[in-house]
């Protein structure tokens, strides 16, 4: 199934401002890992970035349904939390830290 009449890709491709390799460069470092509701094991961000990286890159022609799912489901969180942005400095905060492995980095925009 395509994205053609449905705005799911380009919303993702707005939300998410990292490259397949950046993303996964980033959830290899410790603060990535460090951030995130978990239940003892990998945070739900991270776990979320792993599949942004294989959505990343998969050709959008040869998307399924659940990689849109899961799509929608980072542009919602990426709102979200942009809508959270604390005050000050921001380049070194958990908030920063956890958009990051969802696929965003605020110092982008």
């Amino acid at each position: 199934m395509s994205d053609s009449g449905d705005t799911t890709g380009h919303d993702f491709d707005e939300a998410v401002n990292m490259t397949a390799g950046q993303l996964s460069t980033w959830l290899d470092t410790e603060e990535s890992t460090s951030v995130g509701q978990d239940d003892g094991g990998e945070s739900v961000g991270h776990r979320s970035g792993r599949r942004i990286v294989e959505i990343l890159r998969t050709p959008q022609g040869e998307r399924t349904d659940a990689d849109r799912e899961h799509m929608r489901k980072v542009v919602g969180y990426v709102h979200r939390h942009l809508a959270q942005r604390p005050d000050g400095d921001v380049r070194e905060t958990r908030w920063r830290y956890s958009l990051m492995n969802w696929g965003h980095d605020p110092l982008k925009d």
